[in-house]
């Protein structure tokens, strides 16, 4: 296959509009998956992506497709995920296109992520084709949200493509468009090959499995050197991604395809590693790779059987090369035993990873509380950064603590407005401007801007955002700088003892509210006990919220009639002195679905 006729393209959009279901009709328009083997979402390979409904990982696809005069093209397809927790996959699967397919919902109009996608599709240098999607649904306005896109993007109307995920309209024009308008992969400058893996996963038969775009030369089925790691190895095979995996003996410049590299060794072949053949060893340099993703959110995972610390080891080594954003380290916890300090790039990439790994590897886990990285400044002068409970230092040794703040866009109608300011403003968030996008002329579009603290974006804001707004709004966010914060330890108390997967950082002024939904929480979920359950919320040595959970009481007179009443009285004290008795030794075991609960708080 000659260069000039290889097309490496993306799609990108908002969350639902519309990319998976489209690239099921572009895989059924080229032949790539025949009608018995079609199912929707074709390329959303994970059962949870099917669970939630949504794209969680990216996937490569080659397709062929004949042109109009009978030329035929390889094109190859990556989809991508549209939640702004995911915005990395986004990243790699920029870097290995010349094109971008930028879809937007005929009804829904342009949202947060349609216009992060489009900067970040620009700033890769890649042609942009935009897409009206979803046109055949009843509410679809398809040429009022053309002229959002070309007020919005400066696009002509003759470069906007009308198409239908569902129907198939506009798939052809769609194929033809990819052809003309999206460049081929520049030629190789020399033949010594070089390939950057842009995403891997493990198979327990072949090893270590990169997914590949050739960027010079052309590769061969035989030994091969990963550079940044100074690795050498044979490859088990070599092939494209179609409906399956399909075996070659070379992969060309410009192509995208993979390589089972047979490596057991995990932490050998990162994504943005760079391949080679085994000859050139020491005349490669590497590519420049990604930029490392930088976590927001932190919290700690543990087995729920403690006896399973080295199966969750093995797992957490797994998962981490299906996802370049997962980042870990080894802890230990007096109470909860060995587990990982793990950093996310948002609720929803905790929640996917919790899942995957459970699902993916069968094995139960316990998440702490989820929190954002703090900057302590001692009174000493040093800095230090703070990223859970357990490693809050005496308030004595505290000059000032620091919280990240963020740039926060909402994009709604006009008609939720006044709840959405008013959500903003419960979660410390800052007005800063209300503007109306220029090209709808009913003036119901709106975009708010706020400036934020992360800790609240990424607890329940973004779920509150949907439900005031009956699903309409979305948001976007930046990190901007630090800001000056009073941040306290808040721990949970269950019969006088402290339990450590349940402490949070929380700012001082909303420690009441916090510690009071927690304890009536824990009062409505926990099992009752033999005895009875003080449930506590503190701050150092001051308790700040309470309940009790009242003990199951045995009747232990029902086997007596009639008699003297003292007999009953002496069988109650016994029972009350029992129960004491329980409750000074005592202690309460915390429920797998419990941890779930107050964890999600």
């Amino acid at each position: 296959m000659n260069t000039t006729h290889i097309r490496n393209f993306c799609i990108i959009a908002h969350i639902d509009h519309g990319k998976s279901t489209l690239a099921d009709r572009l895989l059924q328009r080229t032949g790539t998956v025949s009608d018995r083997e079609m199912q929707d979402q074709f390329l959303d390979k994970l059962d949870l992506e099917r669970e939630r409904g949504i794209t969680i990982k990216l996937q490569a696809v080659r397709m062929e497709w004949k042109d109009a005069i009978n030329e035929q093209y390889v094109l190859n397809l990556i989809d991508t995920p549209g939640h702004i927790d995911f915005s990395y996959e986004v990243n790699r699967a920029l870097a290995a296109c010349e094109g971008a397919l930028l879809l937007v919902d005929a009804s829904q109009g342009i949202q947060a992520q349609t216009l992060a996608n489009y900067f970040k599709a620009v700033e890769a240098k890649l042609k942009i084709i935009p897409v009206v999607n979803k046109i055949d649904l009843p509410s679809a306005r398809p040429e009022d949200v053309a002229l959002e896109i070309i007020e919005t993007f400066g696009f002509d109307h003759e470069d906007i493509i009308f198409a239908s995920g569902k129907t198939g309209a506009g798939v052809d024009e769609l194929l033809e468009a990819i052809i003309k308008k999206i460049p081929a992969p520049l030629e190789s400058q020399n033949n010594i090959p070089k390939a950057l893996v842009f995403d891997s996963y493990y198979d327990s038969h072949r090893g270590v499995v990169a997914m590949i775009r050739v960027i010079e030369g052309e590769l061969h089925h035989q030994p091969m050197y990963l550079v940044n790691s100074q690795q050498d190895f044979n490859p088990i095979e070599i092939g494209y991604m179609t409906s399956s995996q399909v075996k070659t003996k070379q992969i060309l410049t410009g192509e995208v395809g993979y390589i089972a590299t047979g490596l057991k060794d995990i932490e050998r072949v990162r994504v943005g590693a760079t391949i080679t053949h085994e000859e050139n060893w020491n005349s490669v340099t590497p590519l420049p790779g990604y930029q490392e993703p930088k976590p927001m959110v932190f919290a700690n995972l543990f087995p729920v059987d403690a006896d399973k610390f080295k199966e969750l080891r093995e797992s957490v080594l797994k998962y981490k090369l299906t996802d370049a954003a997962f980042v870990y380290e080894p802890i230990h916890s007096q109470v909860l035993g060995a587990g990982f300090r793990c950093g996310f790039l948002g609720l929803l990439h905790l929640e996917v990873v919790r899942e995957r790994i459970e699902q993916e590897y069968n094995i139960e886990t316990q998440v702490t509380s989820p929190n954002v990285l703090y900057e302590i400044e001692f009174r000493d002068g040093r800095k230090e950064a703070l990223q859970s409970p357990e490693d809050m230092p005496d308030p004595s040794t505290i000059s000032n603590i620091f919280e990240p703040w963020c740039k926060v866009k909402i994009y709604t109608q006009k008609d939720y407005i006044g709840d959405l300011m008013k959500i903003s403003d419960q979660h410390r968030g800052v007005f800063i401007d209300m503007s109306y996008l220029a090209s709808d002329k009913s003036g119901s579009r709106v975009t708010l801007e706020y400036d934020m603290p992360l800790a609240e974006v990424i607890t329940n804001f973004f779920d509150q955002v949907k439900s005031v707004s009956a699903g309409y709004a979305s948001l976007d966010y930046e990190l901007t700088d630090y800001r000056l914060v009073d941040l306290v330890r808040l721990d949970l108390l269950l019969n006088g003892e402290s339990h450590e997967a349940l402490a949070r950082l929380v700012v001082r002024s909303q420690a009441h509210e916090i510690g009071n939904k927690l304890v009536s929480t824990l009062k409505e979920t926990l099992p009752r006990q033999q005895f009875a359950v003080p449930i506590q919320a503190a701050i150092g040595g001051k308790i700040i919220a309470r309940e009790t959970l009242s003990a199951v009481r045995k009747d232990v007179t029902g086997y007596l009639y009639g008699g003297d009443r003292t007999r009953k009285d002496k069988l109650l004290k016994k029972q009350a002195e029992g129960k004491k008795r329980m409750q000074a030794m005592g202690s309460v075991t915390i429920p797998h679905d419990v941890y779930k609960r107050i964890v999600s708080l």
